[in-house]
């Protein structure tokens, strides 16, 4: 079995989140869904577990932060080009999210970042395959 990651996230109506992380790109897994919660996949080894409060409740003994006013973590999410990360970004606004930061050009690297309905942060980047592989400082050497 491939190593796997599953990101819970407390949100306050599992409905409207299911449908936001829908309009961002991610599919509903029903096999793992009820009205507690929703699985949605990310990729072949990266889901989003959305889960009401009173269930995500039960795997944690820490008071639940309001992630509108209290960062708790902020997701990176790596994409294929500079239009993919427009396009989740502009998704996730029309879909009910706000953005946090416009466009961040580091040549490199591009980013933006939103915010979906409650309040948990996101930045979808891209980043040059040899700055992926090997680090920014060696961009000078593939461009020379």
């Amino acid at each position: 079995m491939s190593k796997m990651i599953f990101v819970n996230l407390p949100v306050a109506d599992v409905a409207r989140s299911t449908a936001f992380y829908q309009a961002i790109g991610m599919m509903k897994n029903d096999s793992f869904s009820n009205e507690q919660g929703s699985a949605m996949t990310w990729s072949d080894t990266i889901s989003f577990m959305l889960l009401n409060h009173a269930f995500y409740s039960t795997f944690t003994p820490k008071r639940i932060i309001d992630a509108t006013t209290t960062s708790g973590m902020l997701l990176a999410l790596g994409l294929d080009s500079r239009a993919d990360v427009d396009a989740i970004t502009e998704a996730a606004i029309a879909a009910g999210g706000t953005e946090l930061h416009g466009p961040e050009d580091e040549g490199f690297m591009y980013s933006r970042a939103f915010a979906d309905p409650d309040g948990h942060g996101f930045g979808p980047f891209w980043m040059d395959p040899v700055a992926a592989a090997n680090g920014p400082e060696h961009m000078a050497d593939a461009t020379a």
